[in-house]
C-alpha cells in the first residue's frame, strides 16, 4: 500500500467519525434548537438532497480540477460550516452546514473509491477495499458509541468542535497526498462527444444493474436504521440504548473482519458474489428484529456486517475495473442513488412504521431487497458473457490473499 492511499485513508477515517457523530448531534440540536419535527426532517433531506445532487457532478469536477486542492478546501469548507453553526445558529445556517456536508462527503467518497486503483495499482484494490469498509465501520463505531458522550461533557457546542477538528486533520492529511498523474485536466469546451453523454450511456449494463441493486439496498438498510430504536425500546424498555450498541458494535465487528475473510479465504470477488453477500445480509438484519436474546442479536448482526463488508468490497473492486474517467462518473452516479434512496427509505419506514410492527415493516424493505438480488443474477446471466469476465472479475488472489492483516 502506497503513503498516498494511506493518508488518503486515514484522512477519510478521521472525517467519517465526525460525520457519524454529527448525524446524531446535528439531528437533536436541529429539533432542540427549532422544537419542529418538519424542521428536523428537513435539515436531514436538504443533507441528503445536497449528496444526491453531488454524485451527478462529481465525476466531471474531479476530472476537471486538481484533487488534493479540491479535497483539503471542501475539508476546510466543513469545517468552518461547523464553527460558524457553533457561533451563530440560525435556520440559514443549518441549510447552510446540511448542503456544505452533504457536497463534501459525497465528493470526498467518490474521490477516493474512484481513485483506488491509480494509488495501489489494480491488482491489490480488493485489500485496499478491505481497509476502506474497516476504516468507515470503526469510524461508525466510536461516532454513534462517542455521541451521547460528547454531549453530555460539553452539549452540542463541543460535538460541532469535534467534527470541525475531524475536517481539519482531514484536510492536513490531504495536503501531503502525491496524486499519480494523469492525462491533462479538461475544460468544459474541449471534451470529446461521448464525455457529454449521462454516466448511464456510457456504461455497460452489468454496471447499471449493480448499481441499481446498491440502490435498493441502501433503501432496505434506511428501514432498519429507522426500525432499530423502536425496536429497541420495545424489547428493551430499561435501556434501549444497550441493544442499539450490541446491534452496531456486532455489525461493525463483522464489517472489519470480512476484510479478513476476503484476505484470507476468498479468491476472487465478482458480481455473483456482490449479490449473494447483500442477500446474505438482507437475511441476516431481518433475523435480526425477530426477538432473538442478546446473544442471537450479536450473532446476526455480526454476520450481516460481514455480508456487508464482503458486499461493499465486491461492489467497490467491480467498478473500479472501470477505466478511470467511467470510474469516477460511475461512482458519482452511484452516490446519487445511494443517497436518494435512502431518504425515500426513511420516509417510507417512517411511514409504514406508524401503521405496521416493526418486523412486518423491516422484512417488506428487506424483501425488496433480495427481490432486487435474484432478478440481478437470472438477468447478468445475459448481460454478463463468461469471456468478458476478465474485466470486472478480481482475480488477483496473491495480492488479495497474501495479507497478513
Amino acid at each position: 500500500m502506497t503513503r498516498a492511499f494511506w493518508l488518503l485513508l486515514s484522512g477519510y477515517t478521521a472525517s467519517s467519525y465526525g460525520n457519524y457523530l454529527n448525524l446524531v448531534a446535528l439531528g437533536l440540536f436541529s429539533f432542540h434548537w427549532s422544537q419542529s419535527t418538519w424542521v428536523t426532517g428537513a435539515v436531514m433531506a436538504i443533507r441528503l438532497g445536497s449528496g444526491f445532487l453531488a454524485g451527478l457532478i462529481a465525476g466531471r469536477v474531479l476530472l476537471r480540477l486538481p484533487r488534493r486542492p479540491l479535497l483539503v478546501g471542501l475539508d476546510l469548507l466543513q469545517a468552518a460550516a461547523m464553527l460558524v453553526l457553533i457561533l451563530a445558529p440560525s435556520l440559514i445556517t443549518l441549510v447552510a452546514v446540511a448542503l456544505v456536508l452533504g457536497f463534501g462527503n459525497t465528493t470526498f467518497v467518490v474521490a477516493l473509491r474512484s481513485a483506488i486503483p491509480e494509488l495501489v495499482g489494480v491488482d491489490q484494490r480488493a485489500r485496499a477495499n478491505g481497509r476502506v469498509v474497516t476504516g468507515r465501520s470503526l469510524a461508525s463505531v466510536f461516532g454513534f458509541g462517542t455521541a451521547a458522550l460528547v454531549i453530555d461533557l460539553g452539549g452540542y457546542d463541543l460535538a460541532f468542535a469535534v467534527n470541525a477538528a475531524s475536517f481539519l486533520i482531514s484536510a492536513a492529511l490531504q495536503s501531503f497526498v502525491v496524486w499519480p498523474p494523469r492525462t491533462a485536466v479538461r475544460t468544459p469546451g474541449d471534451e470529446p462527444a461521448k464525455d457529454r453523454l449521462r454516466p448511464w450511456q456510457l456504461l455497460p449494463g452489468l454496471i447499471l444493474a449493480m448499481v441499481a441493486v446498491r440502490g435498493v439496498d441502501a433503501l432496505a438498510s434506511a428501514g432498519h436504521n429507522v426500525a432499530l430504536p423502536i425496536y429497541a425500546t420495545l424489547t428493551a424498555p430499561d435501556n434501549p440504548a444497550a441493544v442499539s450498541a450490541q446491534f452496531f458494535t456486532a455489525w461493525a465487528i463483522g464489517s472489519v473482519s470480512a476484510h479478513q475473510l476476503v484476505s484470507r479465504v476468498l479468491k476472487r470477488l465478482d458480481h455473483r458474489a456482490f449479490a449473494l453477500a447483500t442477500c446474505a445480509m438482507s437475511v441476516c438484519f431481518v433475523l435480526a428484529f425477530t426477538g432473538l436474546p442478546a446473544a442471537g442479536l450479536i450473532a446476526v448482526a455480526f454476520l450481516a456486517g460481514v455480508a456487508d463488508g464482503v458486499s461493499e468490497i465486491g461492489y467497490l473492486s467491480t467498478l473500479q475495473a472501470r477505466p478511470e474517467e467511467q470510474r469516477t462518473r460511475v461512482f458519482g452516479l452511484s452516490a446519487s442513488v445511494e443517497n436518494s434512496a435512502f431518504a425515500g427509505g426513511m420516509l417510507l419506514a417512517g411511514g409504514l412504521l406508524d401503521v405496521l410492527p416493526v418486523l412486518p415493516v423491516v422484512a417488506g424493505l428487506h424483501g425488496i431487497a433480495v427481490t432486487g438480488v435474484l432478478i440481478f443474477l437470472v438477468v447478468s446471466s445475459g448481460l454478463f458473457p463468461r469471456r468478458h469476465h476478465g474485466e470486472l472479475v478480481d482475480r488477483a488472489r496473491p495480492a488479495a490473499g497474501a495479507d497478513p492483516g
